[in-house]
């Protein structure tokens, strides 16, 4: 069984950063993916990053290409998403997520791909 727990939400200004992290607990796959994922209120839940977990390869949705920056520890099983030049349209909750093997029927950008989801943080951005 795998738990994440994510941390490092809040609620900052327009322009400011904030650095998320998702500690991961239990067995995934060294080459299994993690991402970052978002959920607006009234909204569905939206992919926001990945990071292929031992090649480190990356992907952004286009909203935060250039603002956001995702990487890992694979010492501390901690992913991480750096989040700069915070705008208002980035509040939402954040989730972390993580599969146990990762099959690529979905896309790494699909909420499909994933098993294991954290509770989520609040980041909240004002204008």
């Amino acid at each position: 069984q795998v738990e994440l727990v994510e941390s490092g939400g809040g609620l900052v200004q327009a322009g400011g950063s904030l650095r998320l992290s998702c500690a991961a607990s239990g067995r995934l796959m060294s080459t299994a993916p993690m991402a970052w994922f978002r959920q607006a209120p009234g909204k569905e839940r939206e992919f926001v990053s990945a990071i292929r977990w031992s090649g480190g390869g990356t992907d952004y949705a286009d909203s935060v290409k250039g603002r956001f920056t995702i990487s890992k520890d694979d010492a501390k099983n901690t992913l991480y998403l750096q989040m700069n030049s915070l705008k208002p349209e980035d509040t939402a909750v954040y989730y972390c997520a993580a599969c146990s093997f990762y099959t690529g029927v979905y896309s790494i950008r699909s909420l499909r791909a994933y098993d294991y989801w954290g509770q989520g943080t609040q980041v909240t951005v004002s204008s």
